[in-house]
């Protein structure tokens, strides 16, 4: 993905939502930043109730998601899966993405897909909002999935 066309993702008022974030151990130190730019971004949407849990890795991410999906106003999947040698990186990417779509859709709540899915650790490094980062991914996706979030509690009024 090269990020060229993303959209503005300005901060929103999502006072008094819920956020679950869920993240992977693998990766810990890229991973615990994307983390920490989660909650950050929750806080600058004025998110006070935000819930945490880490998993062992990417393909645990979208159960525990469905579990906080069913709590939770919105949740963000945060991780890093970096391509080998063998076909392991297709497999988990897959299952990855199709799981947490699938949470979104059966349980109407937003799944922020905030999963790596890289090449090599600095493609991982470049995306994961360190200060010399081009990408915020743990920040984009919790505002895009607040977004989200309150779009469909529009549409329930």
């Amino acid at each position: 993905m090269s990020g060229e066309g993303a959209p503005e993702l300005p901060v929103v008022d999502a006072a008094g939502l819920m956020l679950g974030v869920v993240a992977a151990r693998w990766h810990t130190e890229l991973v615990d930043h994307m983390q920490d730019r989660a909650v950050c971004a929750a806080r600058a949407c004025r998110i006070t109730d935000v819930i945490i849990a880490r998993v062992a890795g990417a393909v645990e991410l979208p159960v525990v998601a469905q579990a906080m999906a069913r709590r939770c106003d919105a949740v963000v999947a945060l991780g890093v899966v970096i391509r080998g040698e063998t076909a392991h990186f297709d497999y988990v990417c897959r299952s990855v993405t199709d799981g947490l779509t699938r949470v979104a859709l059966d349980e109407s709540t937003p799944v922020a897909h905030g999963v790596l899915t890289v090449d090599t650790l600095a493609q991982a490094a470049d995306r994961a909002g360190l200060p010399d980062s081009s990408e915020d991914k743990g920040w984009a996706a919790t505002v895009a999935a607040l977004d989200a979030a309150l779009a469909i509690r529009t549409l329930d009024r």
